[in-house]
Formats: structure tokens, C-alpha cells, sequence
């Protein structure tokens, strides 16, 4: 039916199969001296059998490429709005021009979790210390509809830890209902001097639009704040301007209220630039977890199927000579393929998905660097393998009499 005359060198065969025409087996054979009918004479390259499978089967490559690529976008998502929101909340803090942030014990450094437990009171005893100039009485407050953090400030005493607010627009809030908000979210909301928003679900007018970068997006007023938390007298945490010493006025901070956290604000904002807050590690390594079980499903879903798809073409390259060294080169070898076009494919549409929302929404901020698009990618090849193991095993272990007879 056929006869190639093989010689020292590789080569490959095509081989109708007369049990079924419509599947051709793609076979290599090492050198051997066999004597046919006809010949072709041809160097082999496993490349091409690698990737001859892959377009053979479209659909079923698309969808195994599509689905590592969201899991490169999950990974890469996940850790760059976390690192972006630390980050940026980091520098929002270190606006407020404080030196010194006292905060209840066992306090997140994630100010939105901090509950209201500390006596107004205390603002004024830290006042007093030699070593203090200004102290802010704060009280957080976080929107749940549009997650966004709200303080509730005494204006004269927060205005006075920096150079204050620098307007845009408008002026101070007066009465119990007016509101400012910062450049960025007036920018995303489009909001205005006089408009009416909803912070807390209350309604507040937007009395003026302040520059970015001094804590939260919205100011409203302490009293305000403390009514709407239903805490009297009863704040987050304090803001602490030293006049000079911030060790000295740390230590004083401290003989006056022993139980409470006094951090500098050089101290958290190292807590806040570290890739190890304990505070993320768990919700990290479940992220990283997902990614992992998600690729490692798809690609033994898919491997699964390649090879009893091939079950009587892998019995004949058995048949024909090839070692199970060798059906495991090419079967690992398409796994190979795919990650790569998958993990390129989910780098690519989470950049493109960051540049738009840097576009529509300035107040998101994501950060990706370059150490997570790696670890993206080494966890999608991790679980890729995993998941190609054992049908890579199987289809290999075939005895080629009974994968001959498989239907």
C-alpha cells in the first residue's frame, strides 16, 4: 500500500488507515532498514506534530487557551487591584500630613475596618503632651453600596495637620449635611458644587471639591458621622502632628494610653508597601490557590479527552515503534503549546483590561508588576502539568494491541 525507503536519518510517515480514512496518525520512526514500494524522504520535527494536533482540533484548543488566560487574569487582577488599593491608600495617608497615627489595640492598618471604640476625649489629653502640636479625632466610616471610605472630621483640627485642603472648587462644609469630596471621585461621579449625593445612606450636598490625597474621598462633619454610627463621643483613631521629635511624642502618646497602637507614619507606610501583609496572606494564597485548581482542571479535562480521542492512533505510533518517552514528548508538548498562547493571551487582556479602567473609573487603582505577571505565568504552567500527568501516563502505559482495538 505504501513503502518509504528509510536511511541513517529520522523521518516521518504518513499513514492512511485503511479501518478508518478519515484519520491520518502523524508516526515517527527511528532509523530502519525497510524495504517498500514508494519513499519520501524528510527530516522529522516533533514541532510540527505538535502543532499539527493543536489545529487539527480547534475548538478544543480555543477553549483550553481561553481558559488559562482567565486564569492569568484572575491572578493578575487580584494582586494588581490589591497592591494598586494598598498602594494608593498608603499615599492618601501619608497626605493627611500626620506623624503619628494612634489607633486601638489589635487595629487592622486598614483603616475601613477600624471600629469606633476610642473616647473623643483622648484628642484632647494627646493635645496637651509636650511633644504633640496637633491632634485629629477621626471617625471612618465606609459607603457598603460603592465601597468607598468616608471620614468624619472636626474641619479646623484636620485642615491644620497639613497645609489643608487645596480647593477646587466650592468651600468648607457648614451645616450637618454638606459634604466634600475629592478631585478624583467628583471626577468618576461627576459630580459639582451643590449636588446631592448619597453617603451612608443619607443625602449630603456637596459643598466643595477638594484635591486628592488627604485620606478618604468624602469629608463630612465628626458630629455628623457620629450620629450616623450611632457612637456619642466615640471616634476611629487620632491623627498626631509631633512638633519635631516623633519618637519623643510617640513615647508620650504612650505613657498617656499604654493599650492603645502608636505607629509613625514611616512605620505603616513600610507595613503598607510590604508583599507580606499578614492581614492578605490568606486571602493571597486563595487567590493563587484558585488559579491553580482552575488550570489544573481544564488542562486534565482536555488531556483527558485528547487521548481517548487518539486512542487507536497512539496504539499504531506503539505499534510502529515509538516509546512511551515519545508519546509522553508530544502529548506534554501540546500542553506546553497551549499554556503558552493562554498565559500570553491572559497578559494581554489584563493590561488592556487596566488601560480601560484607568479610563473610565481613575479612582481604581491596579498595579501589576512584573514579579506577579511571572508568578502568573509559573502558576499556570504548574497547574497545566499537574493536570496533564496522569493522562500523559495513561496514554502512554497503552499496550498497542488492545489501543488498536479500541472503538
Amino acid at each position: 500500500m505504501f513503502s518509504p525507503q528509510f536511511g541513517t536519518s529520522r523521518a516521518f510517515l504518513v499513514v492512511h488507515r485503511s479501518f478508518d480514512p478519515r484519520q491520518i496518525a502523524v508516526i515517527q520512526l527511528r532509523s530502519r532498514h525497510i524495504s517498500m514500494n514508494e519513499s519520501f524522504e524528510g527530516r522529522f520535527s516533533q514541532i510540527q506534530v505538535v502543532w499539527g494536533n493543536i489545529v487539527a482540533r480547534p475548538l478544543r484548543s480555543s477553549l483550553s487557551v481561553i481558559a488559562i488566560a482567565i486564569q492569568v487574569i484572575l491572578v493578575l487582577m487580584i494582586a494588581g487591584l490589591t497592591t494598586g488599593v494598598i498602594s494608593e491608600w498608603g499615599k492618601r495617608v501619608e497626605g493627611v500630613g500626620a506623624d503619628l497615627l494612634v489607633q486601638p489595640p489589635n487595629s487592622s492598618i486598614f483603616f475601613a475596618f477600624s471600629g469606633a471604640v476610642m473616647q473623643e476625649s483622648l484628642g484632647g489629653q494627646i493635645e496637651a503632651l509636650p511633644g504633640v502640636d496637633e491632634v485629629s479625632p477621626t471617625l471612618i466610616l465606609v459607603d457598603q453600596k460603592n465601597f468607598i471610605v468616608v471620614y468624619g472630621i472636626d474641619y479646623k483640627h484636620f485642615n491644620a495637620l497639613s497645609r489643608g485642603f487645596l480647593y477646587r472648587a466650592g468651600r468648607p462644609f457648614e451645616t450637618a449635611d454638606e459634604a466634600l469630596a475629592d478631585d478624583i471621585v467628583a471626577q468618576t461621579r461627576h459630580l459639582q458644587v451643590g449636588d446631592h449625593v448619597s453617603l451612608v445612606s443619607h443625602s449630603f450636598t456637596i459643598s466643595g471639591i477638594v484635591a486628592h490625597g488627604k485620606g478618604a474621598r468624602f469629608f463630612i462633619p465628626l458630629k455628623t458621622a457620629q450620629d450616623i454610627a450611632g457612637v456619642e463621643k466615640r471616634v476611629s483613631m487620632f491623627y498626631v502632628r509631633s512638633k519635631g521629635d516623633t519618637e519623643t511624642a510617640r513615647k508620650e502618646i504612650l505613657q498617656l494610653a499604654p493599650e492603645d497602637r502608636v505607629r509613625s507614619m514611616s512605620e505603616y507606610m513600610s507595613l503598607m508597601n510590604s508583599s507580606n501583609l499578614p492581614e492578605l496572606k490568606p486571602f493571597i494564597r486563595t487567590m493563587l490557590g484558585i488559579g491553580i485548581v482552575i488550570s489544573f482542571l481544564v488542562v486534565l479535562l482536555n488531556m483527558h479527552t485528547m487521548v481517548l480521542e487518539r486512542t487507536r492512533e497512539i496504539g499504531i505510533l506503539k505499534a510502529l515503534g515509538c516509546s512511551r518517552l515519545e508519546i509522553a514528548e508530544m502529548l506534554l508538548g501540546e500542553t506546553l503549546v497551549l499554556t503558552l498562547f493562554g498565559s500570553a493571551a491572559g497578559i494581554l487582556l489584563t493590561f488592556l483590561t487596566q488601560a480601560v479602567l484607568k479610563e473610565t473609573n481613575p479612582a481604581l487603582t491596579i498595579l501589576i508588576s512584573s514579579r506577579w505577571v511571572l508568578q502568573a505565568v509559573a502558576l499556570a504552567f504548574v497547574g497545566a502539568a499537574a493536570g496533564a500527568i496522569y493522562p500523559t501516563l495513561r496514554a502512554s502505559g497503552y499496550d498497542p494491541v488492545v489501543a488498536l482495538a479500541y472503538e
